[in-house]
């Protein structure tokens, strides 16, 4: 059976889902979390670009249905620099 596949929310490429991060509005509590946790899901390329675009134009937000807090966004960034091959 096949991998799911998975859009980014931010440059909308469809691939394999450990291509890429995934962020999380937990139920019921609607706390905004990375990679685990079970409730609405959106997924975002591990780049910088795709990181830019979701926080620039609010499509975490709005696939979360939620607003994403800065300390998310930060995460991410750390998580590019620490892995820069990814770009």
């Amino acid at each position: 059976m096949a991998n799911p596949q998975r859009r980014c929310v931010a440059c909308g490429r469809l691939a394999d889902r450990s291509e890429f991060w995934r962020v999380v509005r937990c139920w019921p509590d609607q706390k905004v979390q990375l990679d685990q946790g079970m409730g609405r899901s959106a997924y975002l390329c591990r780049t910088a670009d795709c990181l830019k675009v979701a926080k620039q134009k609010k499509r975490l937000a709005r696939s979360l249905r939620c607003p994403i807090p800065e300390e998310i966004f930060t995460t991410l960034a750390a998580r590019l620099n620490a892995h820069p091959d990814h770009d």
